[in-house]
């Protein structure tokens, strides 16, 4: 026996003495050869197909959905969005083409204005509307008053003043003391012809008597012919005694004309001899009497009557006179 086989068997038998489990075991380890460790086998990578594990969903309960709220009834539904139109062009100050005066005399360039406050002198102002169709007033400096009514300016400088703190409830005044902008043109044969200042709505028969009426000399037919362009033809006899539809209003830059009145010429054995205007509907027999009646030796069977001078054949007193008619009273023999 080896040496060191002894020593191994003596350790072991003394471990069994003291009461060490497992010498035994120990022992019989010591007395077996050790085995022979066998080498360890390769390992081969050979590509596997991945095992895929489904994947199980868990079934979700269904969430209730809170409804829509219920538009208002009253709510507006919104649109497209449209551009603008652009604003139209201011109209020129000095223009009255279309301007009436139904709702209050409108300012034009050289009408003269009073402006004050009841009250409160420092702000009486004595203003002309400017070319560019402003005023210059204090603490307002230039506010717009062409095309503007009496009332709407009082309106805009009441509504400045009190916008800029200057007075809490103005009693503002507007008075025109010269009118200048809005007229009326009066031509022909009428009394006093010329410019007719419009400050309020007027009708044909207050310009007519504005003017002084018609002259003996005058048609008594009325032309009245509108900025616009329309002309109209007035009976001044309807006019004068007729409805509103007889009369109509007229506008700043109207025109009426009265034209002179289509005349006959009447001579021979008559009282007045001479030239007289023709009225409508006017017989040979209104005629010699409008002249006068015939003389002592004149014969309503010697009346001739001449038209763009050629004589009218078989002539009777009721016959119509037109404008241009020469007449003729010849002398009776006896």
């Amino acid at each position: 026996m080896k040496l060191w086989q002894s020593v191994a068997l003596l350790l072991m038998v003394s471990i069994g003495a003291f009461g060490v489990p497992g010498g035994l075991a120990l022992a019989q380890s010591a007395q077996a050869p050790a085995p022979v460790a066998s080498p360890a086998p390769k390992t081969v990578y050979a590509p596997s197909a991945a095992v895929v594990q489904p994947m199980v969903s868990q079934p979700v309960a269904p969430q209730p959905m809170s409804p829509m709220p219920a538009p208002k009834p009253d709510a507006p539904v919104p649109g497209p969005i449209v551009p603008a139109a652009p604003a139209p062009a201011p109209a020129a100050a000095n223009s009255n083409s279309t301007i009436t005066v139904v709702d209050g005399y409108v300012l034009g360039p050289g009408d003269i204005m009073d402006i004050g406050i009841l009250g409160r002198t420092e702000f009486n102002s004595h203003v002309q509307v400017q070319i560019d169709g402003t005023v210059q007033l204090p603490f307002l400096g230039s506010i717009v008053a062409s095309n503007r009514t009496v009332l709407q300016l009082r309106d805009d400088i009441r509504r400045g003043l009190m916008n800029g703190g200057y007075y809490a409830d103005p009693a503002v005044n507007v008075t025109v003391a010269t009118f200048a902008s809005r007229y009326v043109v009066v031509l022909g044969e009428v009394g006093a012809p010329g410019l007719v200042a419009v400050d309020r709505a007027y009708r044909v028969s207050e310009i007519m008597a504005k003017v002084g009426g018609i002259r003996s000399s005058g048609s008594d037919i009325i032309s009245l012919r509108r900025a616009s362009g329309e002309e109209l033809s007035l009976d001044f006899n309807k006019v004068s005694v007729g409805g509103a539809a007889e009369d109509p209003v007229v506008n700043p830059g109207d025109k009426i004309f009265v034209a002179k009145a289509e005349s006959f010429y009447i001579y021979g054995q008559i009282s007045q001899p001479g030239t007289f205007p023709l009225a409508r509907e006017m017989t040979v027999q209104m005629a010699l009497a409008r002249a006068g009646g015939l003389t002592a030796q004149g014969s309503e069977k010697k009346v001739k009557l001449y038209r763009n001078g050629v004589q009218v054949g078989r002539l009777k007193l009721s016959d119509i006179v037109k404008g241009g008619d020469v007449i003729v009273i010849g002398e009776r023999f006896f």
